[in-house]
């Protein structure tokens, strides 16, 4: 007798299924020690690997040169990060308004920062802006382009999260009294955010990402501080495992504190 499709798609696996699965895993995880194992094997025959490319991270000052590198990734980061979530809510917002002449131009806003790329709006203001008259520093140069860009994404991840609360709790809220303001900030973004955290935390991981745009601005974040040591040890591929290794510790960190966010209230 087959099995109803309801659960065939959505019902526990069977046993042949996680055989199945247990074998697909296993098959895949030695796919990609041989994979790694390739990749070490070509580092080493082009001599990558060799004492001497590795020497220097020896030497507190090039932790300490990295260290300042990180630094500045996460000023950045972190600000342009807060640029997106606040001018992200003030989209929201302005797109669920119900007059016009406010909603029309905050989808207007919306689309535009979504279609254009960040590292346009990187160099408008590097290079439109100065022959304007208006001068930024290479900070808010990096930073300020990355949180427009991110912003207008983050509005549309919040709009998911709002029309995923059920109609129902804004009906009953409504009915207690409250105000559209107080329906909206005390009972639905609240819950829509418990829907949205591993969307944001992709954002927010992007957000990270973005900032080794950094280079065209010379400002000096992690991969721009790299870009030195390399140059001047001549040392290609040790730079950027450790680069890379940094660069996952602080995108766990954040998966980490945004697991937090994403439990239950109870």
């Amino acid at each position: 007798m087959s099995r109803p499709l309801e659960d065939t798609l959505f019902g526990a696996p069977s046993p042949q299924a996680r055989a199945l699965t247990r074998l697909m895993s296993a098959v895949s995880a030695a796919l990609l020690l041989l994979l790694a194992a390739g990749v070490v094997y070509q580092f080493h025959t082009a001599g990558q690997l060799e004492a001497r490319f590795w020497s220097f991270f020896a030497w507190p000052t090039t932790w300490a040169f990295l260290a300042k590198g990180l630094l500045g990734t996460l000023a950045s980061a972190a600000m342009a990060a807060l640029i997106a979530l606040s001018l992200g809510l003030v989209l929201l917002l302005g797109r669920q308004a119900r007059t016009r002449l406010v909603r029309w131009p905050s989808v207007a806003v919306i689309e535009f920062l979504r279609g254009t790329p960040t590292l346009l709006l990187i160099y408008v203001c590097f290079l439109v802006l100065p022959s304007a008259g208006v001068k930024l520093s290479t900070y808010w140069m990096i930073t300020l382009p990355i949180g427009l860009s991110t912003a207008a994404v983050v509005a549309e991840v919040y709009r998911a999260g709002v029309l995923a609360v059920p109609r129902g709790q804004t009906d009953a809220a409504r009915s207690l009294g409250l105000t559209e303001a107080q329906v909206f900030f005390s009972v639905v973004f609240p819950q829509a955010l418990r829907y949205i955290v591993p969307a944001l935390v992709a954002q927010l991981v992007i957000v990270v990402k973005d900032t080794t745009f950094g280079y065209v601005v010379t400002y000096g974040e992690l991969m721009q501080n790299a870009k030195v040591l390399i140059a001047n040890y001549h040392s290609l591929v040790p730079v950027y495992l450790v680069v890379a290794a940094l660069y996952c510790l602080v995108n766990y960190a954040i998966s980490v504190a945004s697991k937090r966010l994403g439990r239950p209230m109870h």
